[in-house]
């Protein structure tokens, strides 16, 4: 293509601040959703530009779908999909209104006998999708995929029908707890900072967070990863650190750490942005196609969290 003369090429992303190194990144790499969020998020960009993007996701049954969480292909909607469609609401300050409700009736019909949301609902057979998510007929409720959606109901006052009998699952499953996983207590933290009752969530936290320590479940020294087992099923490497389970410096799980290992946690964080001004998946990678489209999001995600605890970004 001849030149245009229009503007000067970017200086290369190792000469510039990590914000725009992933700026950068975001406009060679990322879905329109992504670059529209990272326009919100740092770029002063309006809400009504991601809401449009990310209604090209949804699907008639009021579900989202057509890989919104990059993992599970194909056009059908899912629990996890949906989940991510209301993060991204809840973000953007639009998790409410008519539109949550119609979420709610599409989690009503999908979920199982006892109330709540399996992983992967069975009409994923036939599209393709990570094997660490597999497609089972008949599959059991699930906290990964309920918990984080009852707590972003209840952080926006959402009050639907099937909030009930999935808010009970999630306390039944969260304060049954013995050994768990990281993704699993993530979600539990998910819905115990937003959950209603609250000294019951800060009883149920404080145990948890005796469990993520006793089981090391959190890498509490950076230099030392090797020290800390990696939970069966997940990549070689796949460890998590304090900050995957506490986002914000509000969440209940900021409690578990001390200052001293948060601080570490944060600047290994920051040390992850990679030459091309993004951050790694550290998750199994099984197609090309889907880390590319993975990438973004966690840059979004370790943006944030840095700018949540006071870190510069630039």
């Amino acid at each position: 293509m001849a030149e245009t003369g229009a503007s000067p090429l970017l200086p290369a992303p190792s000469a510039r601040t990590p914000l725009s190194r992933a700026e950068h990144f975001v406009w060679l790499t990322a879905r329109v959703l992504e670059q529209r969020r990272f326009a919100y998020h740092f770029l002063g960009g309006g809400a009504d530009p991601v809401e449009t993007a990310l209604a090209a996701y949804r699907n008639e049954d009021e579900g989202y779908g057509h890989a919104l969480e990059p993992d599970l292909r194909g056009p059908v909607s899912q629990p996890l999909h949906t989940a991510h469609a209301l993060r991204v609401l809840d973000s953007i300050g639009r998790c409410g209104g008519q539109r949550v409700e119609r979420v709610c009736r599409y989690l009503t019909a999908v979920s199982t006998a006892d109330g709540a949301l399996p992983a992967v609902h069975p009409v994923q057979r036939g599209y393709p999708a990570a094997p660490f998510v597999p497609v089972i007929d008949n599959p059991p409720s699930d906290l990964l995929a309920t918990g984080p959606v009852v707590g972003l109901l209840h952080r926006n006052e959402v009050w639907h029908a099937w909030m009930f009998r999935a808010t009970d699952f999630c306390w039944q499953a969260v304060e049954s707890l013995d050994k768990s996983h990281p993704y699993e207590v993530e979600a539990a933290v998910a819905f115990l900072d937003f959950a209603p009752d609250r000294p019951r969530a800060k009883a149920a936290a404080e145990r948890l967070g005796r469990l993520v320590r006793e089981q090391r479940l959190a890498v509490l020294d950076p230099d030392r990863p090797e020290a800390y087992p990696v939970a069966s099923g997940y990549a070689p490497g796949e460890h998590h650190f304090p900050y995957d389970f506490a986002r914000t410096p509000d969440s209940l799980a900021r409690a578990w750490f001390t200052d001293e290992e948060m601080a570490r946690a944060l600047d290994f964080l920051a040390a992850e942005q990679q030459e091309d001004g993004g951050w790694p998946v550290r998750w199994r990678q099984w197609a090309p196609g889907t880390v590319l489209e993975a990438r973004p999001l966690v840059t979004i995600d370790a943006l944030l969290t840095l700018k949540a605890y006071g870190r510069p970004i630039g």
